[in-house]
C-alpha cells in the first residue's frame, strides 16, 4: 500500500489581497507551502507527495526553494478549477486498489500528525475519510430573497482537509466528473455514489489561511509548537 499526498496550491489566493497567492507568502520566514509539505514529510515520511501549481508559478517556486535550499515533490499542473486541479493529480498517479490518495490545502499548514493520522485510519471500511470540527458561532439560511432562518448547528460541522479516500474509486470518481466543480473531494465522492464519508476529530488548529490576519494567528501558533 502506498499513500499518496496531494497538496493544491494552484489558487489565485485572490481574496487574500497580497501581491503572492497566500500559499507562496511568507511564513516564520518561509513561503507557507513548505511549512505544510513538511507536515505531510514528517507525519508520513513514506508518502508519495504530490504538488499542484499554476504553470506561470512554477519558476517563482523553483527559486523559493533554491533560496531555501528545499526538495520540491514531483509537480502536476494545475486546472482552471480546483477540481481539475485535483483531477489532474489523481489522474497522474499509477496506483493500485490498496493505495490510499489524500488531498490537502496548500494553505493549511498548521495541520499536525495527529490529525493526519486520524484520518487515515478512519479510512478502513469507508469510501473516504474526512477531519471535522463543531460549528461554534450561530447559523442562519439565506433564502433567494433575503430572509433567513436560523440553522441547528450542533448537526452542522465545518470540513477541513486532509481528505483521504481509496485510489480506485476516487479515480473513477474524477473520470466520471468531467466538467463538474465541487468545493471538496468528499461532496465529488458522494456524488458518484461513493458515499460513506467517515468523519473523525479535526482540529481549530488547522485553519485555512484566507484573510491577512490569519497568516499572523497561523505565525503564533507555529512559534508556540516550537517552545
Amino acid at each position: 500500500m502506498t499513500i499518496h499526498v496531494i497538496i493544491v496550491a494552484a489558487g489565485s489566493g485572490s481574496r487574500f489581497g497580497a501581491g503572492l497567492p497566500k500559499q507562496f507568502c511568507e511564513l516564520s520566514g518561509r513561503p507557507v507551502l513548505m511549512t505544510t509539505i513538511d507536515a505531510f514529510r514528517s507525519a508520513l515520511p513514506e508518502a508519495n507527495i504530490i504538488l499542484v501549481l499554476s504553470d506561470p508559478m512554477r519558476p517563482l517556486w523553483q527559486s523559493m526553494c533554491d533560496t531555501h535550499g528545499y526538495e520540491s515533490p514531483e509537480i502536476v499542473s494545475g486546472g482552471s478549477s480546483r477540481a481539475q486541479s485535483v483531477s489532474n493529480a489523481v489522474l497522474a498517479i499509477e496506483g493500485g486498489c490498496d493505495d490510499i490518495v489524500m488531498i490537502h490545502d496548500g494553505a493549511r499548514p498548521l495541520v499536525d500528525k495527529d490529525t493526519i493520522e486520524r484520518v487515515v485510519g478512519a479510512l478502513a471500511g469507508a469510501d473516504g475519510a474526512i477531519p471535522a470540527i463543531q460549528v461554534t458561532d450561530s447559523i442562519r439560511l439565506v433564502s433567494d430573497d433575503g430572509s433567513s432562518v436560523s440553522v441547528d448547528r450542533s448537526k452542522l460541522r465545518a470540513v477541513q482537509t486532509p481528505q483521504a479516500f481509496w485510489f480506485k474509486p476516487l479515480e473513477e470518481a474524477y473520470r466520471q466528473a468531467g466538467e463538474m466543480s465541487f468545493t471538496d473531494d468528499a461532496s465529488l465522492m458522494e456524488s458518484t455514489r461513493h458515499g460513506m464519508i467517515r468523519l473523525v476529530e479535526g482540529s481549530v488548529e488547522n485553519m485555512k489561511i484566507t484573510n491577512p490576519g490569519d497568516m499572523e494567528i497561523a505565525r503564533i501558533i507555529l512559534e508556540r509548537r516550537k517552545r
